[in-house]
């Protein structure tokens, strides 16, 4: 039976008969029915309308259910199709399946064969929609949080681009939530089961990045004392997302290129080809377009890579997310038992919010809430609030005014300002050692030398 919600299906067809008869049919039942006697206004109602289930004619007047189907599948590629003919053959109906039609009734339509095929199309669904549910919760996968028409037109692009094994190039400044789109196309993507492996080629050292992608073999190198599974081998069958792919050194380019031409591997130190079935993402804040300019990284991986590019905007331009996402970070706080349900944020408050830039974007706006939710006196969390901890930054030992109050050696005073300062400018640049080398100036072995000394972790 169908459940609470009274499912909507949408009855396409030419003839005023067909449609009459299998509303009836199916409001009886206790469905919601739409209809549409032709393909372009059954693809309007798609667009416009939530829709569980399509009943489609194969012949009708000017666009034939075909069409309609592979159109419809464009639009809504989880959206179940049953198609229904007078003129059936078997050559019809395996084109209809191989498009993705759940199956195919014959004119005029069995009641309880088309009743039973209603119910197993809205049941497995149901099911596909759970399965999801249940994976992003046990994966730590957010939902994507926001009302501005640039993240719509985002939410739109993954679910057209999910289904496909299309490489998607995911651009953006720090902490804006590339890796969140990217592990949202794997989530409603046929590899959903499969692995999703990340990799951030900014963090690993360029002399072991081949090997963390490819794998080695046992005495390829000193210090490889056993066989290693690369990343490519590990996401065989699901996703690969290299983050920060900008940082990757020339060299490693040119292996990767080679991997995304043959679809196959060689691990360092071996000789023999391994295949690989890898849906590749990838993710960048920097401009790739200019670094082809100045020979940091090559054109031809660049077209590899950017088959669909989805651009991630920074805060500062859809301030209308900010108060959604605020009080989104403040209800998961609750949620965790972080803080008592009861709390919330005043509205001067939230436009005290979208008054601020937030360079550090989701990752700052998150951390912020949190630092509010906790320090603010009282039930609500007021615009005073904001302007008195939104952007203080905060490390095990306070900020340098704290420090100065402190009973500390010049040394000592040295030390500590020095762990506050790269903690800082590692939170600026969300982790990222190579972009927070280049801001300040020194080496990136350097930050990992003093990320080891001051026991700085992320």
């Amino acid at each position: 039976m169908p459940g609470k919600s009274n499912p909507t299906i949408l009855v396409t067809d030419d003839e005023k008969s067909i449609r009459n008869s299998l509303r009836e049919i199916l409001e009886f039942e206790n469905y919601t029915v739409l209809e549409a006697e032709g393909g372009e206004n059954a693809l309007r109602q798609v667009q416009s309308n939530t829709v569980d289930l399509m009943i489609l004619d194969i012949k009708m007047k000017g666009m034939d259910g075909i069409e309609v189907l592979e159109k419809v599948k464009d639009i809504k590629p989880g959206l179940p199709v049953i198609m229904i003919s007078g003129h059936g053959t078997i050559k019809i109906a395996v084109e209809a399946t191989k498009i993705g039609a759940f199956d195919f009734i014959e004119k005029p339509p069995d009641l309880n064969r088309l009743l039973i095929s209603v119910r197993n199309a809205l049941s497995r669904n149901e099911l596909i929609e759970e399965n999801r549910r249940i994976r992003t919760e046990l994966n730590n996968v957010t939902e994507m949080v926001g009302q501005s028409a640039a993240i719509s037109r985002i939410k739109k692009t993954i679910e057209k681009v999910a289904p496909s094994t299309s490489r998607v190039l995911i651009t953006g400044e720090n902490g804006t939530g590339k890796e969140l789109v990217a592990r949202w196309i794997h989530e409603k993507s046929p590899r959903a089961s499969k692995s999703f492996v990340d990799v951030n080629c900014a963090a690993i050292p360029t002399d072991l990045l081949e090997s963390e992608l490819f794998g080695h073999e046992k005495g390829a190198f000193t210090g490889a004392s056993e066989q290693r599974i690369g990343k490519f081998e590990q996401a065989s069958g699901g996703t690969l997302f290299l983050d920060e792919i900008g940082d990757m050194s020339l060299d490693a380019q040119s292996k990767v290129l080679r991997v995304l031409q043959e679809n196959q591997v060689t691990r360092v130190g071996g000789s023999k080809r391994i295949d690989v079935d890898v849906r590749l993402l990838s993710a960048t804040n920097r401009d790739l377009e200019k670094e082809i300019r100045e020979n940091r990284f090559r054109e031809d991986l660049f077209h590899r890579i950017n088959v669909i590019p989805i651009h991630v905007p920074p805060l500062r331009e859809r301030k209308e997310d900010i108060p959604v996402l605020a009080k989104w970070f403040l209800s998961r706080l609750s949620q965790k038992d972080i803080i008592y349900a009861g709390k919330s944020f005043s509205n001067d408050a939230l436009d005290e919010m979208k008054e601020l830039s937030w360079p550090g974007n989701i990752r700052q706006l998150q951390n912020a809430v949190e630092r509010m939710a906790l320090l603010s006196d009282g039930d609500e969390i007021t615009r005073d609030d904001v302007i008195r901890l939104a952007t203080m930054t905060g490390s095990d030992n306070g900020g340098l005014d704290e420090l100065l109050e402190q009973s500390l050696t010049f040394q000592e005073y040295k030390e500590k300002a020095e762990r506050y300062y790269l903690i800082k400018k590692l939170e600026d640049h969300d982790w990222n050692v190579s972009a927070t080398a280049d801001a300040i100036d020194i080496q990136r072995s350097h930050i990992y030398n003093k990320m080891k000394k001051y026991d700085i972790e992320r």
